[in-house]
């Protein structure tokens, strides 16, 4: 792992400032959300992926790109989370605009 992060730090890095304006910009995001059914499939999925990397069934290069994008996706969600939390907490400090008379 510790390789993994000294040869891709700068894709790591992008990963996380990627994920903290996403998680920015969620907050205010009016489309429809992800159907339930398909919630559901893809975290399976990534279930299945993460289970794959951990018992190492994915050799060589495959394997170390696995392991890679799951670290990436990871860092991306901790963005995501974070960056909603700052959104959430300065539009929280924010005082209400006087009413113009």
């Amino acid at each position: 792992m510790a390789t993994l992060v000294m040869f891709n730090w700068g894709w790591l890095l992008a990963s996380l400032l990627l994920g903290l304006a996403m998680g920015w910009i969620a907050v205010v995001h009016r489309a429809r959300g992800v159907p339930k059914r398909l919630a559901w499939a893809l975290a399976v999925l990534a279930a299945v992926l993460l289970g794959l990397a951990l018992a190492r069934v994915v050799p060589g290069r495959a394997g170390y790109w696995l392991e890679l994008w799951l670290t990436m996706f990871a860092i991306y969600l901790v963005g995501c989370a974070v960056g909603s939390w700052l959104r959430d907490w300065v539009v929280w400090r924010t005082p209400p605009a006087k009413p113009v008379p």
